[in-house]
């Protein structure tokens, strides 16, 4: 058998995590791993995480098995926060608790390709990394629109181009989206685009699928969830995988959910038992310290809450620096965009040659791609990190 094993290629991410860790350079800069960091360059467990974590060892609950649609105090609070507390699409809605967001794209694909093998899935240019490989893994085909900014110098999403490359897209086909703080990009549809995106899925009748993995890290937790909410009203049908990875910094406890938005809530039951006999042939169970977590969280936000709009403006108050240095250093303007994009993530104009002597030359780490975390910037390095920018 293992004479047949195929030749793999290492993972680009963890190679370059591994160099930035035997790089002895003491200015080296780590924008690469996506996750949060505070001014001090550390992930810290949020304290709202932590108090919640300290009841839940005191009660010492049973460890006994959730069930296969897992924490249903955790679903039904994951729910509420995606949709909405008064939201009447949370009437038609079956969310299952998974192995983290990425575990509710890989379930959700096998559930396209349970009811509907045919469909083809589209997908933004530059993507997420695992959308591909999550997507054509499962079994299903997928095409790519380029997402991008628009042309005219504010900044937005092109939104034109979406809708052109759009066109091709069949009846039955699946749109899967951002729901907000678009990875690698940085670039966010406004609240007019999702409606003409809506608007298009409804005209030729696609399935939106958005996958809301940093919500409360763009605008705030309920614009974040603006899109995704009007999808939800306005179509029928609609799929979202959802993250508690990044908002409850609950990375390595694998906390998501998968949804399915139904037009007809007596489907419901029916919709749960087929997540649940997927889950079951791939994974049975999820874990459920990180839900359990979670669910508190749910209970009692506030705290979460005002920890998780600090780390947005912590975020936000990066890029609006590093924007003003680029500016007062005469950088060229395509670096500019920047200052405009939202959440953790931008993807400079830089080809993989620059990203190279980035690294060699200035300690400075992100993806050939161009990806960077803003996030892992600290105020000290915004000045040497602009400085490399224009130099490079």
């Amino acid at each position: 058998m293992l004479n047949r094993l195929p030749t793999a290629e290492p993972d680009p991410l963890w190679d370059l995590t591994k160099a930035f860790q035997q790089d002895e350079r003491p200015e080296k800069l780590d924008l690469v791993v996506g996750v949060y960091r505070d001014a001090s360059g550390q992930t810290p467990v949020m304290k709202a995480v932590q108090e919640a974590e300290a009841a839940l060892a005191v009660a010492a609950a049973s460890k006994v098995y959730r069930g296969l649609s897992g924490n249903l105090d955790f679903i039904d609070g994951l729910a509420r926060f995606v949709l909405g507390d008064d939201s009447p699409t949370l009437a038609r809605q079956c969310t299952i608790q998974t192995v983290a967001g990425t575990g509710a794209l890989r379930l959700l694909a096998d559930f396209i390709f349970k009811l509907s093998p045919d469909a083809t899935v589209w997908t933004t240019d530059p993507a997420y990394v695992n959308h591909l490989p999550l997507m054509t893994g499962a079994g299903l085909k997928v095409r790519t629109f380029p997402w991008q900014e628009r042309e005219d110098g504010q900044g937005g999403l092109n939104l034109q181009t979406v809708m052109t490359a759009l066109q091709e897209a069949q009846p039955g086909d699946v749109l899967l989206l951002h729901g907000c703080c678009h990875n690698p990009t940085g670039i966010d549809p406004s609240l007019e685009d999702w409606k003409m995106l809506s608007a298009l899925c409804q005209e030729k009748k696609l399935i939106p699928f958005i996958d809301i993995a940093y919500q409360g890290f763009g605008d705030g937790v309920d614009l974040d969830a603006a899109g995704l909410r009007l999808m939800a009203a306005e179509n029928e049908l609609m799929l979202a995988s959802m993250s508690c990875s990044k908002n409850m910094g609950l990375y390595c406890e694998r906390t998501g959910g998968a949804m399915v938005v139904t037009p007809d809530a007596r489907l419901l039951g029916q919709l749960r038992h087929t997540l649940e006999r997927i889950a079951r042939s791939n994974y049975s169970m999820p874990p459920d310290h990180g839900a359990a977590v979670a669910a508190r969280l749910f209970e009692n936000p506030q705290s979460w809450l005002q920890e998780l709009e600090e780390n947005r403006e912590r975020v936000a108050s990066v890029r609006a620096l590093l924007g003003a240095e680029l500016r007062a250093i005469d950088a060229p303007e395509k670096f500019h965009c920047l200052e405009r994009q939202k959440g953790m993530f931008s993807l400079l104009p830089l080809r993989p040659e620059q990203m190279d002597r980035l690294r060699s030359e200035f300690a400075i780490y992100g993806t050939a791609g161009g990806r960077i975390n803003v996030a892992g910037l600290t105020p000290e390095r915004i000045s040497s990190l602009a400085q490399a920018l224009k130099a490079v």
